[in-house]
């Protein structure tokens, strides 16, 4: 009997969006594989203490022989600074070791049979469309406490903790359950972005209120370019962001708190509701509803055509478009113009966030090396080569000292000096609360659309969020900044 409060296998199965491999009675997937057949409960993760050793160069106690598999989402960042950075690094540390890697942009499709079946990769890079909800693995135990990692020591300094090297954003979103259990390794800028050449050719300034936001439409317009749009298939939850922060910058960040503590009436507040109507006015008269029908790369190219002027997306476009960018195409990022002359965050409040999600299979078969790979990639070494491979930034403090940058990411650290204290955090609900999170991303779809009113997106992303919070199997989570 499972009493209030706690939850079962199965009940966590369906909330990792498994419920379609758990077998009915008699047998199956669950029965056969995820409790070896005896109806037992999984055996407990491998010991991945920071005590396994006591060399600074090997805190973890890494088999050398032992194979490792890494799982890479093969976005925006693509794949070479796993396969030429990480794991070369790795390899160096441990010659001869033997490393599985395999990139996809079906993390939830590919693993998500693996870790009902036991066969699970050491390191994931959780990200993209179809991430795994990492609240209810955490509650199985299938994530590895990377506080071990936090507390070992840097390698490039052997001195200081890998948690004195990082910003501290790392640590404040690393938590599910009140476990460290997440590495987030990207320091992302989320915004509204446009080519600087363009404009400079046009003449045209970038808007700073809602008013110059829609005269600036207007002349677009009357050139045939539009001047807003987002994809409607495989990157909606880019406008949710994009509402999301804009309802930040009307409120203040307590809008986002509320959200993710999943205070009562949250999604009724007056400063979602100015941004929702504000954004859906936007569409209606700005927009166009055959990007509904297109994905993030389809409606890229059309941006990078000069299609449309405004693109709702993170830092990493830049990196992600750079075999499609035409010659003159310059990146940059615009701050969500002023939608009241009452928004708490002046206009240049920007959102400043870390993404890009690291885990560790605590049953998989080498968590130690899972733990090493993450130090690894947490290194001045590391981060450096990812920065140069991707042109995107690390979590490591100084890893991009001599490294050039883009126009487009220099264009946001500008914009992040010049926010000073008015930066907007992330919605931790995305991680959190998965099965909301998707819920609203199919919401924003469909109020951006037209098929439900701004009313009616209100009230039922509320209900979801009301139900997330009565349901008793669902852990819940808070947060105070």
């Amino acid at each position: 009997m499972t009493h209030p409060g706690e939850i079962t296998r199965r009940q966590l199965l369906r909330r990792a969006g498994l419920a379609a491999l758990i077998a009915g009675p008699g047998g199956g997937l669950l029965s056969a594989c995820a409790t070896g057949g005896s109806g037992s409960e999984p055996s407990s993760a491998p010991a991945t203490s920071a005590a396994a050793s006591s060399n600074p160069k090997n805190p973890f106690g890494v088999d050398a022989k032992k194979p490792l598999e890494v799982v890479i989402f093969s976005g925006g960042f693509g794949e070479a600074y796993a396969t030429d950075v990480h794991e070369a690094l790795y390899k160096k540390e441990f010659p001869g070791v033997s490393i599985k890697h395999n990139a996809t942009q079906q993390i939830g499709t590919q693993l998500r049979p693996r870790f009902v079946s036991g066969d699970v990769p050491d390191v994931i890079n959780n990200s993209g469309p179809e991430a795994l909800d990492l609240a209810p693995l955490a509650q199985d135990g299938s994530l590895a406490d990377l506080g071990p990692l936090f507390d070992a020591p840097s390698i490039d300094d052997p001195s200081k903790k890998v948690r004195d090297t990082v910003t501290p954003g790392v640590m404040e979103n690393a938590k599910i359950d009140g476990r460290d259990l997440v590495l987030n390794y990207t320091v992302e800028h989320r915004a509204l972005w446009y080519d600087a050449k363009f404009f400079e050719q046009k003449g045209w300034q970038v808007p700073k209120t809602w008013d110059e936001f829609k005269a600036l439409g207007d002349t677009a317009k009357k050139e045939g370019i539009l001047l807003f749009a987002y994809p409607g298939q495989k990157g909606p939850y880019y406008q949710l962001w994009n509402m999301l922060y804009t309802a930040a910058q009307i409120g203040g960040n307590q809008v986002l708190i509320d959200i993710d503590n999943l205070v009562d009436n949250a999604w009724n507040a007056d400063a979602v509701k100015q941004s929702v109507n504000a954004w859906v006015d936007i569409q209606k008269n700005y927009g166009d509803k055959a990007y509904f029908g297109l994905d993030h790369t389809q409606t890229q190219i059309k941006h990078l055509q000069h299609k449309l002027l405004f693109y709702p997306t993170g830092s990493w476009i830049e990196n992600e478009m750079a075999k499609d960018k035409p010659a003159g195409f310059e990146y940059a990022i615009a701050a969500v113009p002023s939608v009241t002359a009452g928004d708490k965050m002046p206009y240049g409040a920007i959102h400043v966030g870390v993404g890009e999600n690291f885990v560790v299979a605590a049953k998989g078969k080498n968590p130690q090396g899972g733990l090493e790979y993450l130090r690894i990639m947490l290194s001045k070494e590391g981060a450096k080569g990812f920065t140069e491979k991707t042109k995107s930034l690390t979590v490591v403090n100084g890893s991009a000292e001599g490294v050039e940058l883009p126009p487009g990411l220099m264009s946001a650290y500008k914009a992040q000096d010049a926010a000073g204290q008015n930066i907007i955090t992330d919605a931790r609900f995305e991680g959190w609360y998965k099965e909301l999170f998707d819920f609203a991303t199919k919401q924003t779809n469909a109020v951006m659309s037209g098929r439900i009113t701004p009313d009616e997106f209100f009230s039922t992303v509320q209900k979801k969020a009301d139900d997330i919070k009565a349901d008793s199997s669902i852990t819940k989570q808070t947060r105070s900044a």
